[in-house]
């Protein structure tokens, strides 16, 4: 291990692994890594640079910023990933007068690609990561594996990378259906509160700032039934529930509910009961 002062870096001892060892002695020939190392309280920013191999950026601390091919500068907040690789220009960092706390792995091989194929999909986007004990003791444990200089350490170190990778990569898979499952019970409590007004898809979709094929999409995954069967539906359930709690007629309960012809309302009801409104009052009520 290397540990020093570079204070063009950080105003704290940085640590940097360069593994020295001769590739031929490494089993594992398909995924090897090239470097890593902690730097805390960074302050430097990284313009227009390119590399020759994959790298993975962990921020545990402090915040910055994050640039492809002179694109979209995208955040970056403590407990957050984000990727380097060859073929692009990069621009990040801390904040100028910031400041973050950065681990990185270097890597090479074959398996790369595996990954890219298989799980490692959106490689451009800055990813959420849980920052708790177990991730820093992961990180912690590579760094000695590297720092021991033995082949088979090495290779160990490769195939933890490896697995920690794939657990950040589940770990913002799941972030992310949890966001969606949030987005579209909002959308259906929305739907829930339409009952009366009967907006029209384009107005549902317009609230929730998408387009009206995400918003079936949607709506569809989540309760099984295509948006104006599952807006049947509900409306269904609040006409049965005023059939048995008021004296309103059908007629009147189908047009509070935006049907405007008795008998579409009655046919649709029918449908999905079984039963005609005036026979499922009179059934149910009594």
């Amino acid at each position: 291990m290397t540990k020093y002062m570079d204070y063009m870096i950080s105003p704290h001892p940085i640590r940097v692994f360069d593994p020295a060892v001769d590739p031929k002695r490494l089993k594992l020939q398909s995924l090897s890594i090239v470097s890593a190392g902690h730097l805390p309280g960074r302050t430097s920013q990284r313009r227009d640079s390119d590399f020759r191999h994959w790298a993975f950026v962990v921020i545990t601390a402090g915040s910055g910023y994050y640039q492809i091919d002179g694109g979209e500068i995208k955040r970056v907040e403590a407990g957050s990933w984000f990727c380097l690789y060859p073929g692009a220009i990069f621009n990040y960092g801390p904040d100028t007068g910031g400041f973050w706390d950065e681990y990185y792995f270097t890597v090479k091989g074959d398996r790369v690609n595996e990954w890219l194929r298989d799980w490692l999909f959106e490689v451009d986007a800055v990813k959420s990561v849980s920052v708790d004990e177990t991730l820093l003791h992961k990180m912690e444990m590579m760094f000695m594996l590297i720092d021991s200089g033995m082949p088979s350490n090495l290779d160990r170190a490769a195939l933890l990378l490896e697995s920690l990778l794939y657990e950040l990569v589940s770990q913002g898979d799941r972030a992310e259906a949890g966001n969606r499952g949030r987005f579209a019970l909002k959308i259906i409590e929305d739907l829930g509160r339409s009952l009366y007004e009967t907006p029209s898809a384009s107005e549902l979709a317009a609230r929730h700032h998408i387009s009206v094929s995400t918003l079936r999409r949607v709506v569809h995954e989540y309760t099984g039934y295509p948006l104006n069967e599952f807006i049947h539906r509900l409306k269904t359930a609040e006409a049965r529930n005023i059939l048995l709690n008021t004296d309103m007629s059908v007629k009147e309960i189908g047009e509070a509910l935006g049907y405007k012809d008795m008998f579409y309302f009655s046919r649709v009801f029918k449908r999905i009961t079984g039963v005609s409104p005036r026979s499922y009052r009179s059934r149910v009520g009594t």
